[in-house]
């Protein structure tokens, strides 16, 4: 499929028990397993790729900048340069790559930006070498780049699980139920600041488990929030949900706090909005809403579609209409038309 342009979109996803640590970092395998929202293209990665013998080397433009992808230091680039490579040598060709990749909200602060990037960057590297991969090939391929892509992949509820072998062939994800089957779950995002965060997630998954005595607990405790919240979702039980996705992101940021050098990703208004979504549960005799944060200061809130007004009005005060986004639930990244490449746009392919 040499010369061929192939255009995807991919999204986000929001963890409801996320995973924070690594037991191989190469291969990125999480110390617990976790689960997430694949959300719809409110918030999205657009990706287009070619493989060209036209090209000398390959090259990979991020939101318009240069991405060096044999900058041995950056440990994504790294990544991304071995899995092109390796789906090269799937599909048998020496073909080099432009890949082009923009996307449509802030990137490194804490909305997931790299498991999208990434998922979508797989999907679409994939069908440009036109492989027929499954999804959980496609969600370990995506998982060595970051390892949030690994849930990315695949739509509605999904859960990654964590693995227990060296060569990561068991920690993969796998759907839970696809996005039809609760739709009435969206997720209320509030951009508190789409300022770069200062530890990078990377660094974080380093420093948190060699430092926080709090942290020593959490893998084993995120396992049981996994296997309560599965059961949750199965249930359509949103009480079970909510709670466990505000206790888990409590736990997080708690070990976070407990590193040392602490890692402080959230600021005063992300309480304040955790504030105001606890007054709302109270206010309503019962638990509509449920914040939680990545590594970064923008809640999310995950609530039901009735509640969504309720939600809006208990937060736009503090951080402004205009700041607040909602997203349903996604199916995973798609192939688009051939007119909405990007790489028409850059015309970086000799001629």
């Amino acid at each position: 499929m040499n010369d061929e342009i192939v255009t995807a979109i991919g999204t986000p996803n929001v963890a409801l028990v996320k995973y924070w640590g690594k037991r191989d970092f190469k291969l990125n395998l999480p110390t617990n397993s976790s689960i997430s929202i694949t959300l719809d293209e409110s918030l999205n990665t657009k990706t287009s790729v070619i493989f060209t013998e036209k090209l000398k080397e390959d090259a990979m433009y991020i939101n318009g900048e240069r991405t060096d992808l044999n900058d041995v230091s950056n440990e994504k680039s790294r990544f991304t340069r071995d899995i092109i490579n390796y789906m090269r040598d799937l599909s048998e060709t020496k073909a080099r790559a432009l890949i082009v990749s923009k996307n449509s909200f802030p990137t490194a602060s804490g909305l997931a930006s790299s498991a999208s990037g990434a998922a979508t960057l797989s999907y679409a590297v994939s069908n440009a070498l036109g492989l027929s991969l499954s999804a959980r090939e496609l969600s370990i391929i995506a998982r060595k780049i970051s390892g949030s892509a690994c849930r990315g992949v695949i739509g509605g509820f999904v859960v990654w699980r964590k693995g227990e072998k060296a060569d990561g062939s068991d920690s993969f994800s796998e759907a839970i139920a696809d996005e039809k089957y609760w739709p009435d779950v969206i997720d209320v995002i509030t951009l508190v600041s789409s300022a770069q965060k200062k530890v990078s997630s990377s660094e974080g998954h380093r420093m948190t488990p060699a430092t926080s005595e709090l942290y020593e607990s959490r893998p084993k405790s995120a396992e049981g929030r996994v296997k309560r919240l599965e059961k949750a979702i199965l249930q359509k039980d949103f009480n079970t949900l909510a709670e466990i996705t505000m206790k888990d992101s409590n736990s997080l940021h708690a070990a976070m706090l407990d590193t040392y050098p602490p890692i402080i990703y959230m600021n005063d208004t992300s309480r304040e909005i955790m504030y105001a979504i606890h007054a709302l549960n109270e206010n309503e005799g019962g638990i509509i809403a449920a914040y939680t944060l990545d590594a970064g200061p923008n809640p999310q809130i995950i609530t039901l579609k009735e509640h969504k007004n309720k939600v809006i009005d208990a937060v736009k005060g503090i951080v402004g209409r205009d700041k607040i986004l909602v997203a349903g639930q996604g199916s995973g990244p798609r192939t688009l038309s051939a007119a909405e490449s990007l790489i028409d746009e850059t015309n970086m392919v000799p001629k």
